[in-house]
């Protein structure tokens, strides 16, 4: 049994779900969709995949299931492959929230059965994992995904069979779609306050580091249009495929740039090496500082304290979110997977996910997908992260957050945007990135 805190988080999660105070408007048919043809950019990880963990649910209508006691729903993540030293710890969070709701009564008087599949790093198996989700398992809905090139990989099937994705960690904008909802970061929520930030601090001759696939490679261009406009000096770019631990090079020029500061957008086990091979060259945060946008708490063990200490990240959660709501998701979390376990991001924003969706259902009456976009829409609930707003574009208002990495192993706060930043996936208002959405945000 877990811990009464446990029990008073659901409570007041139930209370912010069902006291909804912002409806807002219904969606309409202006979400623009990507490019649905596009293929991922990159191919990494195993292609082969574990055997999927099936809870045994009802076999119902996906739209809206009409008997039994159980309604499917799909957690996809990486649990095997280089991506997996950050996935499986989202899982772990999702089935969290999965585990309260049900305790509380379930979505619609029924118990919500999961059932959990293994992407594998690999975004072709994604794809196929996805849409047995959906047209074999009935899901109605599925919860997963971390890269850019999955997400893109799962999004035509999505599209294509009318199912849902709540998708939970920071990418580079420049997309939107009705059949996803983005609970992690968009750009103007992680990367833009991070360079912000930077120029503040005076960090301004950079050097960009990243995985060889869509997220970094968007991202870098966008870095590129800010930096023009900006005053920032970008002294070169390297990027490894994704997984990949020969960094002996890129660290070589990182070091003889004679750079302020990384601006790191690897992914995997790639950063383990890179940071590793940084001290190895002897530097420290106090010569050649970085900022990270893919490494969190969950990646600090990985990499050794020693290798990553004094160096800078950007998000929106940290485990030390000094909130009630975060004391109790975090003593939550310790109690059903062990104290030694840690919250990060993108695992608080997988939570988040299960919390919205089953809110949004409530207030719809119904687990038919249109339904629940349109109910989503306005929805505010109280979150370890503080106050989660859902914007119409399907994004969520999200508060930034610098933080340094201690010796302790445990990131700390030094800055933060003051209030949530409304989500503008296509950078609609900032002038030196017109022409970046063409084509991809309509």
């Amino acid at each position: 049994m877990r811990p009464p805190s446990c029990k008073h988080l659901l409570a007041l999660f139930t209370v912010f779900a069902l006291l909804l105070t912002a409806c807002g408007s219904e969606t309409e048919d202006e979400s623009t969709a990507t490019d649905g043809s596009a293929e991922p950019t990159d191919e990494a990880g195993s292609t082969d995949t574990e055997d999927s963990t099936d809870v045994d649910g009802a076999e119902e209508d996906v739209a809206a299931p009409a008997t039994g006691d159980a309604v499917p729903v799909g957690v996809l993540h990486s649990l095997s492959g280089t991506m997996a030293i950050s996935e499986t710890a989202v899982r772990d969070s999702t089935l969290l929230a999965i585990n309260e709701i049900n305790e509380n009564g379930g979505v619609l008087g029924m118990q919500i059965e999961p059932i959990v599949e293994d992407g594998a790093s690999d975004w072709p198996t994604f794809a196929e994992r996805a849409e047995k989700l959906i047209t074999t398992d009935e899901a109605a809905v599925v919860f997963g995904g971390w890269t850019s090139a999955s997400r893109k990989a799962m999004l035509p099937v999505f599209e294509g069979t009318g199912g849902l994705l709540f998708y939970p960690v920071q990418y580079e904008g420049l997309e939107q779609s009705p059949n996803i909802f983005y609970t992690g970061a968009t750009t103007n929520q992680q990367i833009i306050p991070a360079l912000d930030y930077m120029v503040e601090e005076g960090l301004t001759d950079v050097y960009l580091v990243g995985s060889d696939y869509v997220f970094p490679r968007t991202a870098n261009k966008i870095i590129q249009a800010y930096a023009d406009a900006n005053g920032l000096n970008i002294l070169g770019e390297d990027y490894l495929p994704l997984g990949d631990t020969n960094v002996a090079t890129i660290v070589s020029n990182v070091v003889s740039s004679e750079a302020d500061i990384v601006f790191n957008t690897l992914n995997g086990d790639s950063n383990v090496a890179f940071f590793k091979e940084l001290t190895a060259k002897g530097n420290t945060s106090e010569q050649i500082q970085s900022m990270s946008v893919s490494v969190a708490e969950e990646e600090i063990a990985g990499i050794g304290i020693d290798n990553i200490e004094g160096h800078l990240v950007s998000w929106n959660y940290y485990q030390t979110t000094d909130l009630p709501r975060n004391d109790e998701f975090v003593e939550a979390f310790k109690a059903e997977y062990g104290e030694d376990r840690v919250t990060a991001d993108p695992i608080e924003a997988g939570y988040n996910s299960v919390y919205i969706w089953a809110a949004a259902v409530e207030k719809a009456g119904t687990f038919e997908v249109e339904a629940v976009r349109e109910a989503a829409v306005g929805l505010e609930l109280d979150t370890p992260e503080g106050l989660l707003t859902v914007d119409d574009n399907q994004h969520v208002y999200k508060t930034n957050r610098i933080g340094v990495i201690r010796d302790v192993g445990v990131i700390e706060e030094v800055w933060n945007s003051g209030e949530p930043i409304e989500p503008d996936p296509c950078l609609a208002n900032y002038e030196w990135a017109e022409g970046l959405a063409q084509g991809e945000c309509g």
